[in-house]
């Protein structure tokens, strides 16, 4: 725990001095972050097959730290979970905004034979980004379920939602999840479950799997 835990106090020291108008040291903190950021796009990549393609991982992390360089100024997470958050919501924008890209009805993707499953796809489907990928067994299986998947975490209960985003996205365990905000064990398994539960309710058994840390 003794290296999660100064990395902890680094970053929340650097979102006190940003907060306070050091705006460099949200620079600082990227380039703190930047190795848990690009495992986190990583994962967050995989969730659109079809999308790897046409983007590399790091694209897309490029992408996404810019738009979250940005974000963070006008935002001004205060807490380390805060940030967590704010990442995931910028790369999963990224994500849906390079998906509509590649796959809309002018994008390049949606007209290239050789990518399986789309040159049959309705046009309609394209343009809402109902891409069909070859997942089943209980995942979502569109690039539109996935979307919805995502947008569903965000509306969850906000202790939900923050435990949800620090185990499914950002992959720390539960147990240094609760020695980081501050929370009993049970307390953090407990919002995990209800968060899975809920998500598994909207999305009518079409909720990912996890591989996360007890």
């Amino acid at each position: 725990m003794a290296r999660l835990e100064a990395n902890t106090a680094q970053l929340q020291a650097l979102l006190d001095h940003g907060a306070g108008g050091a705006v460099s040291a949200y620079e600082v903190l990227l380039g703190q972050a930047s190795d848990r950021l690009m495992r986190l796009t990583r994962k967050m990549l995989r969730a659109y097959p079809h999308l790897q393609r046409w983007e590399q991982t790091d694209d897309v992390f490029q992408s996404a730290a810019m738009r979250l360089h940005r974000s963070l100024a006008a935002v001004k997470p205060q807490t380390v979970a805060a940030f967590w958050g704010l990442a995931t919501t910028q790369i999963r924008r990224t994500l849906i905004d390079l998906a509509r890209h590649h796959f809309g009805p002018e994008g390049a993707a949606a007209h290239h034979h050789s990518d399986q499953g789309l040159k049959d796809q309705p046009t309609e489907n394209l343009r809402s980004g109902r891409v069909a990928n070859a997942r089943s067994g209980g995942q979502p299986d569109t690039l539109y379920e996935w979307t919805e998947f995502h947008e569903h975490v965000e509306r969850l209960p906000p202790d939900e939602r923050d435990i949800f985003h620090l185990i499914w996205y950002a992959g720390l365990p539960q147990k240094d999840i609760a020695e980081l905000m501050h929370i009993s064990l049970p307390t953090v398994q407990r919002r995990w479950y209800a968060a899975q539960l809920k998500l598994y309710e909207l999305m009518q058994g079409q909720a990912p799997t996890s591989d996360e840390k007890a």
